[in-house]
């Protein structure tokens, strides 16, 4: 796991922010969890490998 964090500040509109924290609630996970999983599933999608990665795959979030 990473030993040290960056931030990462996006503008996002305010009604889809609303529904993503809502579903996160719902799921309980949190806004960071989901943000840290969808980049991971991105940089797997497009082959980058980076110094923490696992080699153990990580569960897919629930899609619906």
């Amino acid at each position: 796991m990473e030993s040290k964090t960056a931030r990462l500040t996006i503008l996002i509109d305010p009604v889809k922010k609303k529904a993503f924290d809502e579903l996160c609630l719902a799921q309980d996970l949190t806004p960071s969890q989901v943000i840290r999983q969808m980049i991971r599933e991105y940089l797997e999608l497009h082959h980058v490998d980076y110094a923490t990665k696992t080699t153990v795959k990580a569960p897919k979030l629930n899609k619906k």
